[in-house]
C-alpha cells in the first residue's frame, strides 16, 4: 500500500525543458519528473500518466490528463491505490516527503477531539437516526416504492463527525446487536467501521462520506432476497446459495437507478464479494479489477458478519475474526488493508469486556495500533468482582514503551459477565453527560 521515492528509470523520470520565459542560455529550466504516488496525495496541477489498473476500469473521460479539480482526484482515490504522475520537481518533492507521514498514520491511534463520555450522547442520537433511515429504506423496498438514497448523505455526515470526534463512541454503539435485526444493523455497523478505517488509512475528509455511503448501502440487494432464504435458521442448499449471491447484482441495479449517487457506491455493492485470487462473485474479477473502496468494504463486511449473531449461529469473538481475516489476506482480502484494519481494531476492540491479570473486570475504551494486546480500559469491578469507582488504565502506558507495571488482559469476557453490561454502561455515562450539560 505504501510507496517510497525511487530514482530508478522504471519509477522516476526527469525531463528538462526551457522555461517559456527563457531569453538566453543562462535562464532557469523547468524539470519534470514522473513518480508513482499514493492516490491520497494527489493534487491539482499534476498530470496523471498511468494508473495501477487499465484506464477502462476507472470512470474517467481521458487516458492521461491534468488534474484540474478534486472531483477527478476523488474518483482516482475510490478506484486506485497509486498512479504515475508527472509534475515539476519543485512541486513533487514536498508531496513525496508526505509519504512517510501517510504511512505513519496506521501506526498511531485514531485522533480524538473529545472524550468517549462526551461523545456518547451524540453517537447514540446519530446511531438511532441512521438506524431509522435503514428501517425506512427497508419498508420502501418492500412496498416497491422509489428510493431517495441521497437523503442518507446528511446522516452519514453526522456519523463522520462523530467518528472524527471519538471513534470509540460509535464503536461502542456498534456492539449493541440484535439477532433479529441483523441486515439493517449490519449495514449501519459496516458504514461506521468503513468511515473509521478510511480515516485510519489517511484518506482525505471528503472521501469519508462516500465510503460511509458505500458501507451503508453495500447490502441493499439482500432486501430483495426472499426472507425464507435470507433468514433461514440453517445451512443453505446450493440452489439457495445461488439465490443469495444474487444480492450483489440486485443491489447494483437498485443503486444504479438513482442517477445522483456516486458510481463507486453501486460498484461496491456489486463487487464487495470479489476476491484477490479471482474466485469471488459475481464476476470472478482479477485483483487489479477490484476497486479500492470495494476492497475496504469487503474486509469490514466480513469482520462484522463473523462477529455477529445470526439466525443460524452465534457470532465469533473478535480475536477469531481477526485470525480469519489474517489467514485469508492476499487470497480473499487485500493483504495490506487487512494488516492495517487489524492494527486499527486491535485484538480487543473498543466496547469489549475483559478480565485483567489482577482479576479486575474492565471495558476497552480505545486501542493502540502498535500495542494491540494492551488497550486503554476502564476498570469497573475489583479483583473480587465487586463494583468500584471507575478508573481508566492505559495498559500500554502513555510513552513510547509499555509500562511494565501495568496489568495485562487475562481473557476476554462475554457481555454481561459478572453483571457488567455495555448497554448499561452506555446509559450510565450518558446520564452523567446529561447532568453535566444541564
Amino acid at each position: 500500500m505504501w510507496f517510497r521515492r525511487k530514482s530508478s528509470k522504471q519509477h522516476r523520470h526527469s525531463v528538462s525543458a526551457p522555461s517559456a520565459l527563457a531569453t538566453h542560455s543562462d535562464s532557469p529550466v523547468s524539470t519534470l519528473q514522473r513518480v508513482r504516488l499514493p492516490v491520497d496525495l494527489l493534487q491539482p496541477g499534476m498530470r496523471v500518466v498511468s494508473l495501477d489498473r487499465p484506464w477502462t476500469q476507472v470512470p474517467v473521460l481521458f487516458q492521461g490528463f491534468t488534474l484540474t479539480d478534486d472531483n477527478q482526484a476523488q474518483i482516482l482515490r475510490q478506484y486506485c491505490e497509486w498512479v504515475l504522475v508527472e509534475d515539476e520537481e519543485s512541486r513533487l518533492n514536498p508531496v513525496l516527503d508526505q509519504i512517510s507521514l501517510l504511512k505513519r498514520r496506521t501506526s498511531e491511534p485514531l485522533p480524538e477531539t473529545c472524550s468517549l463520555q462526551q461523545e456518547l450522547p451524540r453517537a447514540h442520537a446519530t446511531w438511532s437516526r441512521t438506524q431509522a433511515f435503514v428501517e425506512e429504506v427497508t419498508r420502501q423496498i418492500e412496498a416497491g416504492n422509489d428510493l431517495n438514497l441521497q437523503s442518507a448523505r446528511p446522516i452519514i455526515r453526522e456519523c463522520v463527525d462523530s467518528v472524527k470526534a471519538n471513534a470509540s463512541a460509535m464503536f461502542w454503539m456498534s456492539r449493541i446487536k440484535s439477532r433479529d435485526a441483523y441486515t439493517a444493523e449490519h449495514c449501519l455497523r459496516v458504514a461506521i467501521f468503513c468511515v473509521a478505517f478510511a480515516r485510519f488509512l489517511g484518506m482525505p475528509d471528503e472521501d469519508l462520506e462516500t465510503v460511509g455511503m458505500c458501507g451503508l448501502l453495500h447490502d441493499l440487494g439482500k432486501l430483495r432476497v426472499p426472507d425464507e432464504i435470507l433468514n433461514k435458521p440453517g445451512p443453505l442448499t446450493p440452489e439457495e446459495h445461488s439465490i443469495m449471491r444474487q444480492h450483489t447484482t440486485l443491489g447494483y441495479e437498485l443503486l444504479c437507478a438513482d442517477v445522483n449517487l456516486d458510481p463507486i457506491i453501486s460498484d461496491v455493492s456489486r463487487h464487495h464479494h470479489e476476491r484477490m485470487d479471482g474466485r469471488g462473485y459475481p464476476e470472478q474479477l482479477a485483483e487489479w479489477q477490484i476497486s479500492r473502496f470495494a476492497r475496504l468494504v469487503s474486509i469490514v463486511d466480513a469482520f462484522d458478519a463473523i462477529t455477529s449473531d445470526r439466525c443460524y449461529r452465534d457470532g465469533l469473538p473478535a480475536s477469531e475474526a481477526i485470525r480469519i481475516l489474517f489467514r485469508n489476506r492476499g487470497q480473499q482480502f487485500d493483504a495490506s488493508m487487512v494488516e492495517a484494519f487489524i492494527r486499527m481494531i486491535g485484538v480487543y476492540p473498543p466496547g469489549s469486556l475483559v478480565e485483567l491479570s489482577t482479576g479486575e473486570v474492565a471495558i476497552v475504551l480505545a486501542t493502540h495500533p502498535r500495542r494491540k494486546l494492551k488497550p486503554k480500559v476502564e476498570v469497573l469491578l475489583n479483583g473480587d468482582k465487586q463494583p468500584v469507582t471507575p478508573r481508566i488504565i492505559d495498559l500500554g502506558g502513555t510513552g513510547s514503551e509499555p509500562d511494565e507495571g501495568s496489568p495485562e488482559i487475562a481473557r476476554p469476557l462475554s457481555d454481561g459477565a459478572f453483571g457488567v453490561s455495555l448497554r448499561d454502561r452506555i446509559k450510565q455515562l450518558m446520564a452523567v453527560a446529561g447532568r453535566n450539560a444541564s
